[in-house]
């Protein structure tokens, strides 16, 4: 029983992920909140996101699961900067986000889940 619940934590977590990089994603489409429906797409999705990520806290570490969606959604939405807006980063922040991927990963890996 005690997996099935975690299961459904890591779902809550991926819905989560997935909502909190769409909101951050077309963040800049709104255009200062100037534009109607960018401005209600992302203000949805970021209540659902919080939402999930309330729901996956309450089966998951707090830290791993903040840990987990602050380091996916910062890659992803940087990943979408450069493909979207021709936003690379420079070297120094490539290491960076290679470093809070590997964080995430040693964290999931290793850490302890009481």
């Amino acid at each position: 029983m005690k997996s099935i619940s975690l299961f459904s934590g890591y779902i809550y977590l991926f819905l989560g992920i997935v909502t909190g990089i769409a909101s951050n994603g077309f963040l800049k489409t709104t255009e200062g909140f100037t534009k109607l429906n960018p401005t209600i797409f992302c203000l949805i999705s970021i209540i659902i996101c919080l939402f999930c990520l309330s729901k996956a806290m309450t089966i998951i570490p707090i830290g791993f699961t903040y840990a987990t969606y602050g380091a996916l959604t910062i890659t992803a939405v940087t990943l979408f900067g450069i493909f979207k807006y021709d936003q690379t980063p420079n070297l120094y922040g490539t290491i960076g986000l290679i470093l809070i991927i590997s964080g995430v990963i040693l964290l999931n890996l290793f850490g302890k889940i009481k």
